[in-house]
Order: C-alpha cells, then sequence, then structure tokens
C-alpha cells in the first residue's frame, strides 16, 4: 500500500467484502477511484501474478465493486480495473488491466 501512497493514491479500502466476494484494495486520487486485485508469486512454476486474474476472478471483482459503488461512490467519479502483481521481489502495477461489460 505505501507504493500506492507514495504515488498519490488515498487507501479507501482494503479488503472491502460484498458477501463472500472481495476486492483487496479500493484507492481513490481525485475523482478516480481504483479497484485492485493483488497478486503474489514466489517464482515462475505457476505463471505470472496476473495470468491468475481468471475472467470468473474478475467478474467477482466486478461485482464487489458494484456494491462499492452503491454504498460508497459519488456522482463524477470515474472507476477503473487494475491489478499489482508481485514476483520475484518486484512489483508491477498494471493500470486499467480490465474493462468490464457495463463500463
Amino acid at each position: 500500500m505505501r507504493y500506492l501512497e507514495a504515488r498519490g493514491w488515498e487507501m479507501v479500502a482494503h479488503r472491502f467484502r460484498a458477501g463472500r466476494v472481495e476486492i483487496d484494495i479500493v484507492a481513490r486520487r481525485g475523482r478516480l477511484v481504483a479497484f485492485i486485485e493483488v497478486k503474489v508469486r514466489r517464482g515462475a512454476a505457476f505463471g505470472s501474478p496476473f495470468e491468475a486474474v481468471t475472467g470468473a476472478k474478475r467478474r467477482e471483482i466486478v461485482k464487489a465493486a458494484r456494491a462499492w459503488m452503491d454504498r460508497f461512490g459519488r456522482p463524477g467519479d470515474v472507476y477503473r480495473f487494475d491489478c499489482v502483481g508481485i514476483a520475484d521481489g518486484r512489483l508491477e502495477h498494471l493500470e486499467d488491466a480490465f474493462r468490464p461489460g457495463w463500463r
């Protein structure tokens, strides 16, 4: 989270739950709200961290994001879905990693 804060993001929620579905981080920078999935891999044996964000996982994140928007969204907010991957001690932030069909 320090990585995001150092880049001007305000942490709005950590492990936001909507039923049994969870978003790792909800961050805000002005009117931009990012729903961020974090994946960690110790090695390349199971692929890159970003490969773990499957279509099913994306649908779950979108479902939880809708719940967050209904509760905490503000008029004029702009939403984005990001992924943070950590592998071999390196952190990579993939902005606008995917777009749901309702955008």
